[in-house]
């Protein structure tokens, strides 16, 4: 448990990016039943509501609510409340078998980050990459904040924060695609509070938007490239002659160059 008060498991595997053992495991698990779960939706006039069922039901760890789900998928909510509840008007139990094209569109309702809801805790990487980013080119962390309408001391939790809500994330990376190419003094930021910001930028030891190819700047595994070469032999160099302490990459190089 955590913060959060996420269990470990599928969605903490998903959304907090957790790989230990047991998220792990109850990802491939899951993945594994829905798969099953979809092939057979192929060919049988009836399936098992209980692989269905399930899905549906992790749907709601990750912040889509069952009548939500049944929007997205373009179903019944009350298909989907018998599917989970029964008829309790009637006494009946929830449904054992569901029609092959409801459990398909059901079981193709996933937790990506368009269905997954405003509120939801996701893991926070990227949203702190871009963030730190555009303070590294001068951009100030209240002017940062004014435009992701948020209060300053919100802002400052958010700029290191391991989780963040969807809505952040969202809202964070529409702001540094239309910033990170922006000059913030040419748009209206004073020299003076640039200046500032980089310097602050410089003094956390975060990494500018040149650091970050967009493929990575998500993944919790990557290192920024300070020099254009950290990982190599000439990284090591470089990082002294800009003055940016050595990366753990350009560590590890160096000790492969000695050890050689």
């Amino acid at each position: 448990m955590n913060a959060t008060g996420r269990p470990h498991g599928n969605a903490k595997y998903h959304l907090e990016l957790c790989r230990c053992l047991v998220c792990a495991q109850a990802a491939r698990a899951y993945d594994n039943n829905r798969r099953r779960a979809i092939a057979y939706g192929r060919w049988q006039p009836f399936v098992d509501a209980e692989p269905v069922r399930a899905h549906v039901r992790s749907l709601g760890e990750f912040g889509i609510g069952w009548m939500r789900a049944a929007r997205l998928a373009g179903v019944s909510t009350g298909g989907v409340s018998k599917l989970l509840y029964g008829d309790r008007p009637r006494g009946l139990a929830p449904s054992r078998r569901v029609r092959p094209e409801t459990a398909l569109k059901l079981l193709s309702v996933e937790p990506t980050l368009d269905n997954l809801g405003d509120r939801t805790a996701v893991d926070g990487t990227g949203t702190r990459r871009r963030l730190q980013a555009l303070v590294c080119a001068g951009w100030t962390q209240s002017e940062l904040a004014r435009r992701l309408g948020m209060n300053r001391a919100n802002f400052g939790r958010t700029i290191v924060s391991r989780l963040v809500e969807v809505a952040t994330l969202k809202a964070t990376r529409v702001l540094y695609d239309e910033l990170w190419r922006v000059g913030p003094v040419a748009a209206g930021v004073p020299e003076f509070r640039a200046a500032a910001a980089r310097r602050i930028a410089v003094s956390n030891g975060w990494a500018p938007v040149g650091a970050w190819d967009d493929d990575r700047i998500d993944d919790p595994e990557a290192f920024p490239d300070w020099t254009g070469h950290c990982g190599t032999p000439q990284g090591p160099r470089v990082h002294y002659r800009i003055g940016v302490p050595t990366c753990p990459p350009c560590l590890e190089a160096r000790r492969a160059q000695r050890a050689a």
